[in-house]
Parts: C-alpha cells; sequence; structure tokens
C-alpha cells in the first residue's frame, strides 16, 4: 500500500495516531491540575515504566491538557550530566516572561528577580538575560536546596498572582542527579505546604521510586508512581485499527491476533509493526501473509534502531552480565542467580548490577530480583549471542 499514508509513526516520543488505554492517567492530571490552581495542590504522580511504553507520549498530552486549562509548562528533558540547574532555570525563565507579559505584577517581577539571583550560582558561572535586578537575599545562598525552594516560592507566588499555575514537568526524570533531585522534592514540598499552585509531574524507568525514596523519605507521600505498562488486547488491537480504518483500511482477525501476540501490546512495538505491515501489504484487508512478511523488516529495525544502540556505551563486563541475564529468560531474575550463571560471587558482580542500574539497563522491581528496563531485551540478547563469533560472548 501506498507508503506515503502510511499512518503509523514508530518514532521516539511521537504521537501515535490513535492514543488509547491511557484517558485515566490523563484525567487524573487535570485533577490535580486543576486542584493546584484552586489552592489545593496535594500528592502529584511521576508515571513509571519500560522503555517503548508511551510515557513521552502520555507527558506530550498531560502537556496540551495544562495549557488547556491555563497553566504554564516548563518542560524539559534531563540528560545523565550535570546541567540540570541550567536547563531548570532556562525553562522558568520561559514561563516567568510569560507571566510578566500585560499588566505590571510586583509578583511576577519579584519572582524573575529571585532567577536572576539563582543564576549567579549556575555551575559555569553564566547567568540567564532577564534584565532585571538580583533579589537580595532570595535564592542566593549557594545552597542549592534553600535557593531552589525559594525560587520556587517565588514562581509559585507568580503564578498564584495571574491566576494559574505552573507545571514543571520532566521526562527520563531517573537521570537526575541525586542533589538535584533531593532539592527539587524539598522545594516542591515546601510549596504544597504553602498551597502555591505548583505541579511536579514527569516520567522515567521503574526505578524512579526507589531513586526519589532515597532522595527524600517523604517522597513516596508527596507522589503516587503508576506503573505503565502493555496495552490490554481491546486497547492494542484499537491502536492498529483505527488509523488504519481511517484510511479505509481493515485488518483481518487471525492478522491482530498475530500481531497482539508479536508485540505483546507494547505501544512503540505496535507502532513499528503497523509501519511495516502497512508498507508490505499490497491492499485491503491485511492478512496474515502480510504479518509473516513485514516480520524480518520488524525485527531488523527493533535490532539496529531500538535494541543494539543500548549496548553500544556499555563496557565489555556490563554486557557479560546482561548476555547471563537473557540466558536465564525474560526475568525477573535473582541476582544470586545471575551470579552464578556468570560463575562468580554475587559481591564481585554487584558493582556491574550497580552501573546498569544507573545507565536504566536493567533495575530491580524487588529486593534482590533484576529486570530489564526494555521488553523484549532478552529475545535479542540471545539472537545477538547465537550469531557471534565463538568467544566474542561469554
Amino acid at each position: 500500500m501506498d507508503p506515503f499514508v502510511n499512518p503509523y509513526r514508530p518514532s521516539a516520543g511521537a504521537a501515535p495516531p490513535a492514543l488509547v488505554g491511557r484517558d485515566e492517567l490523563t484525567a487524573d492530571f487535570e485533577t490535580i491540575a486543576t486542584r493546584a490552581v484552586r489552592g489545593r495542590p496535594g500528592q502529584s504522580f511521576i508515571p513509571t515504566g519500560l522503555r517503548g511504553v508511551g510515557k513521552t507520549v502520555l507527558l506530550n498530552r498531560f502537556s496540551e491538557t495544562a495549557e488547556a486549562l491555563g497553566l504554564a509548562v516548563a518542560f524539559l528533558e534531563a540528560t545523565d550530566d550535570d546541567d540540570f540547574r541550567r536547563a531548570l532555570a532556562t525553562r522558568l525563565r520561559t514561563v516567568l516572561l510569560k507571566l510578566d507579559r500585560g499588566k505590571a505584577s510586583r509578583a511576577v517581577k519579584r519572582a524573575l528577580g529571585a532567577l536572576e539571583s539563582f543564576t549567579y550560582q549556575l555551575p559555569d558561572g553564566s547567568t540567564l538575560s532577564l534584565n532585571i535586578s538580583a533579589l537580595a537575599g532570595v535564592a542566593d545562598s549557594g545552597q542549592l536546596t534553600d535557593d531552589l525552594t525559594d525560587l520556587l516560592i517565588a514562581v509559585g507566588e507568580a503564578a498564584r498572582d495571574r491566576n494559574t499555575g505552573v507545571v514543571l514537568m520532566i521526562d527520563e526524570i531517573q537521570l537526575v542527579a541525586r542533589k538535584h533531585l533531593s532539592a527539587l522534592i524539598i522545594a516542591v514540598h515546601r510549596t504544597v505546604q504553602l498551597d502555591l499552585p505548583i505541579v511536579l509531574t514527569g516520567a522515567g524507568l521503574p526505578q524512579l521510586p526507589g531513586l526519589t525514596g532515597k532522595a527524600r523519605s517523604y517522597a513516596e507521600r508527596l507522589f503516587e508512581f503508576p506503573f505503565i505498562g502493555n496495552l490490554a488486547p481491546d486497547d492494542a488491537r484499537d491502536v492498529l485499527v483505527i488509523p488504519a480504518r481511517e484510511q479505509g483500511v481493515a485488518f483481518t482477525d487471525t492478522a491482530l491476533a498475530l500481531l497482539e501476540a508479536r508485540t505483546l501490546g507494547y505501544p512503540f512495538f505496535l507502532q513499528v509493526w503497523g509501519y511495516e505491515v502497512w508498507n508490505v501489504a499490497p491492499g485491503s484487508p491485511i492478512g496474515v501473509e502480510d504479518v509473516t512478511r513485514s516480520a524480518p523488516r520488524v525485527r531488523r529495525k527493533l535490532d539496529e534502531n531500538f535494541f543494539r544502540v543500548r549496548m553500544e556505551r556499555l563496557t565489555p563486563t556490563e554486557r557479560r552480565y546482561l548476555f547471563a541475564m537473557a540466558r536465564l529468560g525474560a526475568g525477573p531474575h535473582r541476582s544470586g542467580d545471575v551470579a552464578a550463571e556468570l560463575g562468580a560471587p554475587v559481591e564481585r558482580v554487584a558493582p556491574r548490577r550497580a552501573s546498569l542500574i544507573r545507565k536504566g539497563m536493567i533495575y530491580s522491581p524487588a529486593h534482590g530480583d533484576t529486570a530489564f528496563t526494555v521488553p523484549m531485551f532478552d529475545e535479542f540478547l540471545r539472537r545477538e549471542q547465537a550469531s557471534a563469533a565463538p568467544g566474542q560472548v561469554a
């Protein structure tokens, strides 16, 4: 069929043509945001899940919801460098300049001054251009926790003065350094105590609840961490059927059943399979033979663009740990079983496990357990091991 009208979008963070199965989470976020604007902030939530389940897509939907409610959104994607403070300051600058439009507001000017003070402490010594005097004694102590708290209080007061709210939205939040995450949690906690319209939400890998708990023990009461998994069978079928129907194309029931089995209902995999099967199918309806014919293209695309790229930044010993996990199956696996597969004591391989968790390759769903953060990663690793030259992997 015509690839130029192919409705599927197998790209990281791209909104699927049919976003299904996430309505409850979007409705919950709308309630949280609305309550914050009305001076009733409370427990917010940060969805977690494996790679490819649509966390970024969900955050983008939250952003649209917040903007439709009239809230200002500061959206940023965390990285594993130490630039979080600058990134946050840059996004808050944009928010405050929007709040500064129209009638003059002392609260907004005060927040801009607090931000100017805050940027004096950026690690590289630079500041943001605000054309306003720093606010002496506010957000200028050099202590990250105190300064960030001062800044978010000032931002919250500015938003309240404008009868709106501010949503801090952080994707890949598990990459935020512990010192920054702790300071952010403390600052948001203080804005909640003061009934200020500040909402912190984001998305991250499944290890995030444990990371926030280590950063601040009360984080589990400040946030909910709903786990986003694969889609229910009916929702998975809708992801495929709805966009095709809009193009006048149908699937046979047997083709849909096969696609559901091949993807396990993971949103990104559904988009990849939908895209490839569309391109190989001669016409409607799309049948089992089309799914079978597209399988090599799907496997090649996932192996090269989704699975293998995650291995490139790993050390040889880290790779061996993952191969050992894969030989045990999909998981989760006990850490002791992985160590036994490697023929080494648990204590010896523990640093590798910790490093892989930091790199987002694995997580611990329960104490002593280890699982992959990427669905079907074990199958990819077994394929890699089977095709490798003798002695190349262990």
